[in-house]
């Protein structure tokens, strides 16, 4: 069995003290006056003879673990992978590697991985919560865990977050289509409690009792078979023959209800216009376009990272938790053309900045 090289063989090898190998493994040379010129003598030899630290036991020595735990929704989803690879990114050029799982909205699931993650000792938590850890996520605060929730976020949890303005992102969207001509407008979103679910469809109807219309509104099981998906939504739309227009509260309801509008040789937009919230690229390359909701994916992984850093440095203050609600972009495309319009214009037309006022 080949013997296991620990930092004291490269030490001797070297001809100088372990203390000045283990701070340039911790990219701590500059700050303890090593040369660079040593620095990369010290990095050379431990690539040539092929070196591994023990994690376990540097952890043992600084209390930290250089990981993240990161729980996300569905890793499959484009919004969270997006997200999530951002993260990554940063989180690695600053040393540290992300551990990801889907929770599947799923709380006592959330509940066993954050076990996991906490026997790991991970240094901090990245999390997008479902309703029903609120007791967890104390716990983690009040045993002076770093936490940072984003996308959504729980009653009473008092720490860092970073969300986007859901409410206004489906005001704008409803007033976008009644600008266009569309006056009978449904909604079709998930039947959950989650915070950014109920805030879009505030944000839905609000819009929608402006103009003395009643909200229509379906709501759909999370991670349903697909195929009754499909069914529920067809059989939705046909029952309401009058409604011109369809806004769905995520892109993979989008996914199914699109399917079910093509089912129904339904015309978008002629006689169904169509808006998503949460854009992803395939929207733009649909025949129509769909118009969707863009969330702010890059300030948004940024803040989240930078947060959660400035907390595992000590650089923010002690318990004071930060909030960030970002603005979405509403790209109009081809599926929410005013309802006089001829036929399609070229793919996208406008993209513009939605406003953070709310209607009084």
């Amino acid at each position: 069995m080949k013997k296991k090289i620990t930092i004291g063989d490269i030490a001797s090898e070297l001809g100088i003290s372990k203390t000045t190998v283990s701070f340039v493994l911790n990219g701590k040379a500059r700050e303890n006056h090593i040369s660079v010129a040593l620095e990369k003598k010290i990095l050379k030899h431990i690539e040539k003879v092929g070196y591994r630290p023990n994690h376990f036991a540097q952890s043992l020595r600084t209390g930290k673990t250089k990981i993240i735990g990161m729980l996300i929704e569905d890793i499959s989803d484009p919004f969270f992978a997006s997200i999530a690879r951002i993260v990554e990114e940063i989180a690695y050029s600053k040393g540290y590697k992300i551990f990801y799982s889907s929770t599947e909205n799923d709380p006592q699931k959330t509940r066993d991985l954050l076990q996991v993650f906490r026997t790991r000792q991970v240094d901090g938590y990245i999390i997008a919560p479902p309703p029903g850890i609120e007791k967890e996520l104390k716990e983690l605060v009040d045993d002076g865990h770093p936490v940072v929730v984003f996308d959504r976020t729980l009653p009473g949890f008092k720490g860092d977050n970073v969300v986007a303005d859901n409410y206004q992102g489906a005001f704008t969207a409803i007033q976008h289509f009644i600008d266009n001509g569309y006056q009978r407008i449904a909604m079709i979103t998930l039947n959950s409690d989650q915070v950014q679910m109920i805030e879009r469809q505030k944000g839905y109807n609000d819009a929608i009792k402006a103009t003395g219309q009643l909200p229509i509104v379906k709501k759909v099981t999370y991670h349903d078979d697909k195929e009754h998906s499909i069914r529920e939504i067809q059989d939705f739309i046909a029952g309401n023959g009058n409604i011109d227009a369809v806004f769905f509260a995520t892109n993979y309801i989008a996914d199914n209800g699109l399917e079910a509008i093509r089912n129904l040789n339904l015309s978008i937009p002629q006689e169904l216009g169509v808006i998503v919230f949460d854009d992803y690229n395939l929207f733009r390359l649909f025949t129509p376009s769909i118009t969707a909701i863009s969330q702010p994916i890059k300030e948004m992984a940024e803040r989240v990272i930078n947060l959660m850093l400035e907390r595992l440095s000590a650089t923010a203050e002690p318990g004071e938790a930060r909030s960030f609600v970002l603005s979405s972009t509403l790209m109009v495309r081809n599926s929410s053309l005013p309802k006089t319009h001829v036929p399609f214009l070229p793919q996208e037309r406008v993209g513009g900045m939605i406003p953070k006022t709310r209607p009084s």
